[in-house]
């Protein structure tokens, strides 16, 4: 993967096949609920579990290249702060150049650590809202699960009769008068 590639793509893809599956499973007739092949569903969703440490590795590296641009900063800073003490000695000077020089230092060092610490924040950040996409998603397919399943258990324990489909007059639906005339037209 190249680090242009959105990290979280391959999570969004399973996510989006998952919906795919479960907006385009066949509906129960007379009813919203949607029969979902299990095996294909439950094979989306090991993906899931499969990728989501994946995602969490990446985090952890995008945090690794904070650390390493905070050390190497300490390091630039080292050089300059070395420098300077090696500029103040051969100049021999008042005490003012070393003065500037530790203060530029500083400086450096500072700002190198603001840099590390929005960077981290930012790998933080990144992380937490991916978790929070994931849980989303998670939490919207655990909603229609627990609709769908309360939907039969409510058709389950009120035993009502099973409807017989040669049976529907519904107009929408053609009777078998119209389909014995389109037969013998």
């Amino acid at each position: 993967m190249t680090e242009n590639q959105n990290p979280t793509a391959g999570l969004l893809e399973i996510i989006d096949d998952l919906a795919a599956l479960i907006e385009n499973a066949r509906t129960s007739p007379l009813s919203t609920n949607v029969k979902v092949d299990r095996e294909q569903a439950l094979g989306l969703v090991e993906e899931l579990r499969d990728s989501l440490p994946t995602q969490v590795a990446r985090a952890d590296e995008v945090l690794a290249e904070a650390e390493q641009t905070l050390e190497g900063a300490h390091r630039q800073a080292e050089e300059v702060l070395a420098t300077a003490r090696a500029r103040a000695i051969e100049l021999v000077q008042a005490e003012q150049v070393v003065v500037q020089a530790e203060s530029r230092a500083a400086e450096i060092v500072a700002d190198a650590e603001r840099q590390a610490a929005a960077l981290r924040t930012d790998a933080d950040e990144y992380c937490d809202g991916r978790l929070a996409d994931f849980e989303a998603d998670l939490g919207k397919l655990g909603a229609q699960v627990q609709a769908g399943r309360a939907k039969l258990a409510e058709r389950l324990g009120t035993g009502a009769p099973r409807v017989r489909w040669d049976a529907v007059n519904d107009p929408a639906w053609p009777q078998e008068g119209a389909r014995a005339e389109e037969r013998s037209a």
